[in-house]
């Protein structure tokens, strides 16, 4: 049986997710902004004798960021699988999104998203899109963040950030998938501007620290040093394995060979890292790298979400 709370809707005016400024989302010079805030926070109690169940225990939205309920489907007391809707769809000029999740200790939390994200044209001013996610995940929980890919369509202008706040102990497993421009539709990205920043710290210590800037006049995006030219790129990461080079190597050994990937490890942070031009390539690898990494991570088999077979 699915659990879940009813929370009291939000008055968006009150909202501490909201403020004043961000009233602007009907204008059309380059001061349009439209703001979206999403705010959860899990935590494990007691579901009788020797059993505890994650749940969904804070939810505060402002605008178009929503969830709906927590699903169980490894069961009651297994993971909450949680999906993360943005209606509108895809991000356009002026959109900022922000999105804050906490996993309290002992608590196993899934995120993901119903479908891929899109980043849409820029309008005549340029006014860029920004993207900002920030997880925290406390001693003993766990951390599943597995959002579908992103499509950046032409001329797209914004910044992602994604920010992971770990304690000693806390795991985390997750992924990011980029795709530029539409081949099928005969539209490379030829033009725009995108700029993603990753953060993972552990007890405030820097794990991993990286930015990148994606933009088709910037020399680095054909030169074989830089982006050579592709127009997908993956990153996969996962903290908290027991044995990391033995996880590597079975990555190594299970995962189909070819040269558009490669895993490395680095301040027990191991990452693979997708680089091509198929954006079902990328998808199909980090997925099953999930599915061999997460026993070895939590113990338990890898179920898919239903919202991918959809």
């Amino acid at each position: 049986m699915t659990v879940f709370e009813r929370v009291a809707p939000v008055d968006q005016r009150t909202s501490p997710l909201h403020s004043p400024e961000q009233d602007s989302g009907h204008r059309f010079d380059p001061q349009r902004r439209w703001a979206a805030a999403l705010s959860l926070g899990f935590d494990l109690r007691s579901d009788g004798p020797g059993r505890a169940i994650t749940r969904l225990a804070r939810r505060k939205h402002h605008g178009p960021l929503r969830v709906q309920r927590p699903f169980y489907p490894e069961g009651r007391n297994g993971c909450c699988h949680v999906y993360l809707l943005h209606p509108p769809g895809g991000l356009v000029s002026g959109d900022e999104l922000r999105i804050e999740a906490t996993v309290e200790e002992g608590a196993h939390v899934l995120l993901t998203t119903p479908a891929a994200a899109k980043l849409y044209k820029a309008d005549s001013h340029g006014v860029a899109w920004g993207q900002h996610t920030r997880l925290q995940v406390a001693s003993n929980a766990t951390l599943e963040y597995l959002p579908q890919e992103t499509l950046a369509f032409d001329g797209s202008r914004g910044e992602q950030t994604t920010t992971i706040e770990l304690q000693t102990g806390a795991k985390c497993l997750g992924w990011e998938i980029l795709a530029l421009g539409r081949p099928a539709s005969q539209l490379p990205f030829t033009s725009g501007h995108l700029e993603q920043r990753f953060q993972l710290r552990m007890d405030g210590q820097p794990l991993w620290l990286e930015r990148q800037i994606m933009s088709p006049q910037h020399r680095r995006f054909k030169g074989p040093w830089g982006q050579g030219g592709a127009t997908v790129q993956a990153t996969l990461w996962v903290v908290g394995l027991e044995h990391e080079a033995a996880a590597i190597e079975a990555l190594r050994a299970a995962l189909p060979a070819n040269p558009r990937w490669a895993v490395t490890r680095r301040r027990g942070v191991v990452l693979l890292r997708y680089l091509g031009h198929e954006r079902n390539e990328a998808w199909a690898l980090c997925q099953q790298a999930w599915e061999l990494l997460r026993p070895l991570l939590t113990g338990k088999a890898a179920i898919v979400p239903r919202i991918w077979l959809t």
